[in-house]
């Protein structure tokens, strides 16, 4: 790890007294930002809405906070003051912004979620006298996650590849439509709200893009239905849970750069990247993704090697959605 990026997974130093992003020592514990931006929360009535966390508890949006110094939050507010403009302006705005802008605005809102589950971990782990256990998997996970978060902070470049891949599609969503998922095990993350839906991979290298080619192409273009979107969402955190491989990366400091390299994700057991798709694991997924429209796993998969989706037609081209609501 290179010498300029903060590491707070060293020591494990998750207080209110350090900068998440940086690691500075702030003067005073009031010096925090959101996890979800205010224009966010203000928009959809977020801030006293209850946030589910790992452990079962709820907290509200508003409570997610993040220790960050002035610097940082400068930072912080620039990327997302691009994001919150090209809200406004809708679809085609946010679909125009730069990747690396996209993966800061969502790396900073899902690790924002992931600092705070780490806090909650070390107050019980504090509070029942046990060790606090934690998956040296994930810590590499995050630690990455995190360095890569510093790009706003340091001048970073993503050499060959970027490890992070954000779709961007056009929905055709209810105006008040608000609906955030997110996975910290497998770091991926959707958001559906205006006309828009986002779907990011935070640490695959784009393969799971390659893996959705079909539905990526069938969908290109075309405004979708909020069921359209969700199949797609589905299929992506299913794929997430598949892929089967722990990315590295080297970070190299030349003058005032930090360049990060993606490893090869082939290894000497030549398995595949993703393991075995198992069509009732991805329709219990579905399942899930389409509680909305109340359709149950087993008219998702009657046809176990076709099972039902709103995207492709018997002919394999893209299918309209007509009569059913959003």
């Amino acid at each position: 790890m290179a010498t300029k990026l903060y590491n707070p997974f060293l020591d494990f130093k998750f207080d209110n007294k350090t900068c998440f992003l940086t690691g500075e020592t702030l003067q005073s514990e009031d010096e925090q930002i959101q996890v979800f931006p205010m224009w966010m929360m203000r928009a959809f009535d977020l801030e006293e809405k209850p946030f589910k966390m790992l452990d079962e508890s709820f907290s509200t949006y508003k409570k997610l906070q993040l220790p960050c110094s002035t610097r940082a939050a400068a930072a912080v507010a620039a990327v997302d003051g691009l994001v919150e403009h090209a809200v406004e302006k809708g679809y085609e705005a946010v679909r125009e912004l730069e990747q690396e802008v996209l993966f800061q605005w969502i790396g900073k809102i899902l690790y924002g979620v992931v600092f705070n589950e780490i806090q909650a971990g070390i107050r019980h782990a504090v509070m029942t006298g046990e060790e606090l256990n934690f998956s040296q998997a994930l810590v590499q996970k995050f630690r990455n996650l995190h360095a890569m978060l510093q790009s706003m902070v340091i001048p970073m470049e993503f050499e060959h590849k970027n490890p992070f891949t954000i779709e961007v599609f056009h929905v055709d969503n209810a105006e008040d439509t608000f609906l955030y998922r997110d996975e910290i095990n497998t770091l991926i993350f959707s958001l559906r709200m205006k006309d828009f839906g986002l779907i990011a991979t935070l640490q695959d290298n784009g393969t799971n893009a390659i893996y959705h080619e079909e539905a990526l192409a069938l969908t290109k273009g075309e405004k979708l239905h909020p069921v359209q979107f969700e199949e797609i969402g589905a299929k992506y955190f299913y794929t997430a849970y598949l892929f089967n491989r722990l990315p590295e990366y080297t970070y190299m400091e030349v003058g005032d750069k930090v360049f990060v390299e993606p490893m090869p994700l082939n290894d000497w057991t030549m398995k595949p990247i993703f393991d075995n798709w198992q069509a009732k694991t991805y329709g219990q997924v579905l399942e899930n993704f389409w509680k909305p429209w109340g359709y149950t796993l087993f008219e998702i998969i009657k046809d176990p090697e076709n099972p039902m989706s709103f995207i492709k037609d018997e002919e394999g081209n893209f299918k309209t959605v007509e009569g059913l609501p959003r």
